[in-house]
């Protein structure tokens, strides 16, 4: 496939995006599909593709700018290196035909005055200072707000390009804007397109939109094992089995953990001590007279991704120093607390009374991101022994805005203890299927399926 004059570029891709590679007829490119489809991989090479092919400058949007690094930035720049288009001479001019990458900020420039930015909407204004942008690619589009996609359109203009938008998701609640605005807002009885149709016919235009649904199965590059992983959460999370598996909104149940369970304390620390390589860690979550000191042991199997609680404090209208007197076998045992950050003179004074503490890592976006990874588990198995943690999370729902939708990192109730999981789990990754999926399952990985364009 030529992609500009005297440019000539192979590479393999998977036949169920071909289309999608070339297709620029629409100006929304709506990419709906479950873990591993590999939608995010040809997002990208569209990009790149279009990019080479004209001079314009692009913009990548997260709802967390830092979340580019492991995801958008490092796609981009895999696939320019294994297609042989990475400038790393180090001059001052790019050579033809090359891509190079750039960090802080994030950028690629290309040999003809082409560019990809990367931007969050964690940080607003820096977005005001963008121009000429003719092409916007939304990653998650379903974790940005609804008011962000509408600022981001403002964003997408320029004299004389075409404009457009690429969207891509892995599909929630049909609560979520994307599924009102580009399928059916009950609410107010606007149907665009059932959810049903694209299923299945996968590939479809309405309007000024291409529709385009992927599975696992898309991915000609996945292995089998990957798919056997995805049809294990039928068995613990069937949301998660509906939105990962087969790339399908819904009504999401309530429960924020439906893998939580309760076994007896005695089991539960047998079990724990047959773990192979056991993760040990502790969370703590302070309060005082309208929330709790909340501190959770917590242990982790990795090769099986569950989580264990097995011992928990939970007081509150404690000053420090009676807390830290209740606290006295953590202080002799050294052993590593990760607590609340924001409570910086708090962990202080932990410190100079002789425990091990350090704060955890927050940023804007972070309560959603942690709920997401506790979620990850296959199984959350929790001590009889630990009664407010089984009081606050067994049947923890979700909170609702006015029109009674989910606010997915927001809850029913204050659950301290989910808090000091977050804390304690802090630099753990529970393993991440659809990053899993896009390091095993490149298409340059394997060279028996899939098409070369």
């Amino acid at each position: 496939m030529s992609t500009a004059p005297a440019l000539r570029i192979e590479k393999e891709v998977n036949d169920h995006f071909e289309d999608f590679l070339f297709d620029w007829n629409q100006k929304f490119q709506l990419l709906v599909g479950g873990y591993g489809s590999s939608k995010s991989y040809h997002a990208a090479l569209k990009i790149i593709f279009k990019l080479l092919q004209e001079k314009r400058t692009a913009l990548v949007v997260r709802e967390v700018y830092e979340t580019h690094k492991d995801s958008t930035f490092a796609l981009f720049s895999e696939i320019i290196e294994e297609m042989g288009l990475l400038d790393d001479s180090g001059r001052r001019k790019i050579a033809k035909g090359k891509i190079r990458p750039k960090e802080s900020p994030y950028e690629l420039r290309f040999f003809n005055g082409s560019k990809v930015i990367f931007k969050g909407m964690d940080k607003p204004a820096k977005l005001k200072s963008i121009h000429n942008v003719s092409l916007i690619w939304l990653e998650e589009c379903s974790e940005i707000k609804y008011e962000g996609f509408k600022e981001l359109l403002g964003r997408l203009r320029h004299p004389t390009l075409k404009l457009h938008m690429i969207l891509s998701t892995n599909p929630v609640g049909e609560d979520n804007w994307v599924f009102r605005h580009f399928f059916v807002d009950r609410q107010n009885k606007v149907y665009t397109l059932e959810d049903k149709e694209l299923y299945k016919n996968r590939i479809m235009v309405i309007g000024d939109t291409y529709y385009h649904h992927s599975m696992a199965d898309d991915n000609l590059f996945l292995p089998d094992s990957y798919i056997e992983q995805l049809e294990e959460m039928k068995q613990y999370d069937p949301d998660l089995y509906r939105i990962a598996r087969k790339g399908r909104f819904g009504v999401n149940g309530q429960r924020v953990l439906p893998q939580f369970q309760v076994k007896d304390h005695r089991e539960v620390i047998k079990t724990i001590n047959l773990i192979k390589k056991p993760l040990f860690r502790i969370g703590m979550d302070f309060g005082f007279v309208d929330s709790y000191n909340a501190v959770l042991r917590l242990a982790v199997d990795t090769e099986k991704h569950y989580l264990y609680i097995y011992w928990e404090y939970y007081k509150r209208d404690m000053t420090d120093d009676y807390t830290a007197v209740d606290l006295d076998d953590l202080r002799k045992s050294g052993d590593l607390i990760i607590a609340d950050s924001s409570e910086a003179k708090t962990i202080q004074y932990f410190r100079q009374q002789g425990f091990n503490m350090k704060g955890a890592y927050k940023y804007p976006g972070s309560r959603l991101q942690n709920t997401k990874k506790v979620k990850r588990f296959k199984k959350i198995i929790c001590s009889s022994n630990c009664e407010n943690t089984i009081n606050e999370l067994e049947d923890l729902v979700y909170a609702k805005d006015k029109n009674g939708n989910i606010i997915e990192d927001k809850f029913g109730i204050d659950p301290h203890t989910f808090s000091a999981i977050w804390y304690g789990l802090d630099g753990y990754e529970v393993a991440d299927l659809k990053e899993e999926a896009q390091k095993q399952a490149r298409p340059s990985r394997q060279r028996s399926k899939g098409r070369r364009r």
